[in-house]
């Protein structure tokens, strides 16, 4: 940091009057620089200093102690100030009303306009971040020794970080899995298949309704943070509005064992700028604008404390964990230590500023990103307020390497109903190349997968033909007789759609008696609002008539019942 010239040259003009009374200079007759250079020679002189120290109590010099035991003998000024208080930048007329030399309104404020200690700026990153420090030249000069570590009224940031406690007996354990990797997959495969409409971050409402159903944990949350994850680990692209699976990267994903799986995914997170934590805690509303937040930066920093923190066995308590970070790291997420500046809403609409937050907002990330993002890439198991790492999670924390098993080979079955049974075992290729053409009608382990007609022509629709899927299911069967109804269905498509037919609704009018039919197509004004017949007492209605041809028969005394139309078109 800078030295003491450097310092007083920093300092607002108006403060050094005041710093001339403090150190017993007279400044009356000095321009500026002269009254600088006289308060530099005062303040390094050591019976000037001893008497400075003197008039200190015994917090003051204790934060100086503290100051000087920092890493680099500086403090980011946001810490700072919440353990002693804000500076205020006073003009000198505020100083000379104020005093803040003589006794400020907070510790701080009381060193700063002795000129004790001074405020710069280093970067951080990208980030520019403010520093409290006392002066290098000070700092050899002042006696420090005469302050023990007994009196200081914060831990230093060099004091090691304590190791949690193992809780024994933990109930109601939820054991992390790897379904990500599956759900992953049918994901992946239903955006082939499907037009997957985006909402911001998300699915919309509709794409989400329709894919639920085959994930293997339905969670809207969990879904989200696929999506995001699977953009920054280019397994999934977005443009106008849509998701795409990206081809190259999706296959080549898909094609890796689950463990490798698994880690791409895990460090896909940890990078992502796509998905931010923030905005999917529940309760949590941060806006869009104002501020500025690095999702990576978070979680990066929160994963270098856990590795600290956390053993590789055993039970630990959540609660604990989030308590000892905001005692000794609280700043994790927040590199300039300011929470003032952040625009982050709580349920009530109200704004959660000041270090008072630091549990509606911190603490509920940390949270968050155990029992989601940690729990769903299987690197934690967790239960009522505890986790424990599992294999994944003490790699994820460099504790140990990766794991590296191969998958155990497994293929898909068939049942001779036609329906055709995929276990998660199986290579996720495999069951993304059969979703091209089947439907999944059940997932779990296993998925139930079959193969209709309208899979046929969709797969045909992607270049996919009949012996394409007979190739694909002789492969996967390994000599086993194909099922007949598959066997059949194959054959019948095997030059594709022999003819076609169309589908289309209609309104018809149904009379009670022939004679009624033919009353309505006697009278033009009603006639005009008919079709073809069906039978004797029955025919079409136009298509967007049957409103009008409505009110014309109640004209002519001739009774309506609409019930039996869809709901909502009568």
């Amino acid at each position: 940091m800078k030295n003491l010239l450097a310092t007083l040259h920093d300092f607002d003009p108006g403060m050094l009057p005041a710093l001339a009374e403090v150190w017993g200079v007279e400044g009356k007759s000095l321009t500026s620089d002269q009254l600088i250079r006289q308060l530099q020679q005062k303040m390094l002189t050591p019976t000037s200093l001893e008497a400075a120290w003197d008039k200190l109590d015994e917090p003051e010099r204790a934060a100086l102690q503290l100051l000087v035991s920092s890493a680099q003998s500086r403090m980011k000024a946001g810490q700072f100030e919440r353990f002693y208080g804000e500076i205020r930048k006073l003009g000198r007329a505020q100083i000379a009303r104020d005093k803040p030399h003589v006794q400020g309104q907070s510790l701080a404020e009381t060193l700063y306009y002795r000129g004790l200690i001074g405020e710069g700026f280093d970067k951080a990153g990208d980030n520019l971040i403010g520093f409290v420090y006392v002066p290098t030249d000070l700092i050899e000069a002042l006696p420090l020794h005469r302050t023990s570590y007994e009196e200081l009224t914060a831990p230093p940031e060099d004091v090691a970080l304590p190791r949690i406690g193992l809780i024994e007996g933990v109930d109601e354990v939820h054991p992390a899995d790897t379904s990500i990797v599956d759900d992953m997959t049918t994901l992946l495969a239903w955006m082939q298949m499907n037009r997957a409409e985006l909402e911001g971050e998300r699915l919309n409402e509709a794409a989400t309704s329709v894919i639920k159903p085959y994930l293997l944990q339905p969670s809207e949350a969990r879904l989200a943070f696929m999506l995001g994850i699977g953009a920054s680990a280019k397994l999934i692209e977005t443009q106008d509005g849509r998701a795409f699976p990206r081809r190259d990267e999706a296959r080549r994903w898909l094609r890796a064992t689950r463990a490798e799986q698994t880690r791409s995914l895990a460090l896909a997170w940890l990078e992502s700028q796509e998905y931010r934590d923030m905005w999917h805690i529940p309760g949590l509303y941060p806006e869009d604008s104002g501020w500025s937040y690095d999702a990576a930066a978070a979680r990066k920093a929160l994963v270098e404390l856990l590795a600290d923190l956390l053993p590789e066995q055993g039970w630990v308590s959540v609660n604990d964990l989030i308590e000892i970070i905001k005692e000794f790291e609280p700043d994790f997420q927040r590199v300039d230590g300011d929470y003032d500046r952040w625009y982050i809403r709580n349920d009530a609409g109200e704004y959660l500023s000041g270090f008072e937050s630091w549990d509606a907002v911190e603490g509920s990330l940390i949270e968050f990103y155990i029992t989601g993002p940690m729990h769903w890439l299987g690197l934690v198991d967790v239960g009522e307020d505890v986790l424990r790492l599992t294999a994944y999670g003490r790699a994820f924390l460099r504790l140990s390497d990766w794991p590296r098993q191969a998958d155990p080979p497994a293929s898909i079955e068939a049942r001779n109903d036609g329906q055709l049974l995929v276990s998660r075992r199986v290579d996720r290729f495999e069951r993304f190349q059969l979703a091209r053409f089947a439907k999944c009608k059940a997932a779990g382990d296993p998925y139930v997968y079959a193969i209709d007609a309208a899979g046929i022509q969709r797969a045909a629709e992607q270049g996919v033909t009949a012996q394409h899927i007979q190739s694909f299911i002789s492969r996967q069967l390994a000599g086993k007789p194909m099922p007949v109804p598959i066997a059949k269905l194959l054959r019948n498509w095997q030059d594709g759609a022999t003819t076609s037919v169309t589908f289309e609704a209609l309104i018809v009018l149904r009379a009670t008696s022939e004679e009624t039919l033919e009353k309505i197509f006697a009278i033009p004004a009603l006639r005009r609002y008919l079709g073809a017949r069906l039978g004797p007492t029955a025919c079409v209605v136009r298509e967007d008539q049957w409103q009008s041809l409505r009110a014309a028969l109640g004209e002519h005394a001739i009774e309506v019942d609409t019930s039996r139309l869809p709901k909502g078109d009568d």
